[in-house]
């Protein structure tokens, strides 16, 4: 199935100060969900932030934070995001059937996010050049159950390019020197 920008969400797990750092491939996993809150955003397509536990791990990156400015930010200590009550009430008010999903860690907030969602029955897809771990086996190991429960597993560019639908648009266009 296509991911259709009328019927997505985008949702951003943990991309924190203390988090990042930590992470495989930290600029590569910024540089992609930048591109995808900038897609998003030129394409009407809602986004959601969280930040676990900021006290500890601190605010959202200052890269990611500012291509997400004014996109609504929940704080949570749950690692399922759908099990903060303001979270989920604000996924369900979007009305929207398809969540792409990019955060940090994978093996902990976006595997049990996206097993929420699957069970809630949305259509999940989880861009995994824009998910991290701090090892590799565990990126690998949530992405394949994730797969084997009925996720999508994507890339940015993927995602991108199927809510654009077809080249010559404006939001082609501007969206296309950011690519490059």
């Amino acid at each position: 199935m296509l991911i259709r920008a009328r019927d997505s969400a985008l949702v951003v797990i943990d991309m924190q100060e203390r988090l990042v750092p930590a992470m495989l491939a930290p600029a590569r996993t910024l540089r992609n969900a930048a591109l995808l809150v900038e897609a998003a955003r030129e394409m009407d397509v809602p986004v959601l932030l969280t930040e676990q536990y900021p006290a500890g791990l601190g605010r959202t990156v200052k890269e990611l934070a500012a291509a997400a400015e004014g996109y609504p930010v929940f704080e949570k200590v749950h690692f399922s995001c759908m099990e903060d009550g303001d979270f989920a009430a604000a996924i369900k008010a979007l009305d929207r059937r398809q969540i792409v999903l990019a955060g940090m860690e994978a093996h902990i907030c976006v595997v049990q996010t996206a097993a929420s969602l699957l069970e809630q029955g949305y259509e999940v897809f989880v861009a995994s050049d824009a998910t991290a771990s701090r090892t590799a086996e565990s990126e690998a190991a949530c992405l394949h159950r994730l797969s084997a429960a009925g996720a999508g597993i994507v890339t940015s560019e993927m995602v991108v390019f199927e809510w654009l639908g077809r080249a010559g648009t404006p939001a082609f266009k501007k969206i296309l020197p950011r690519i490059k």
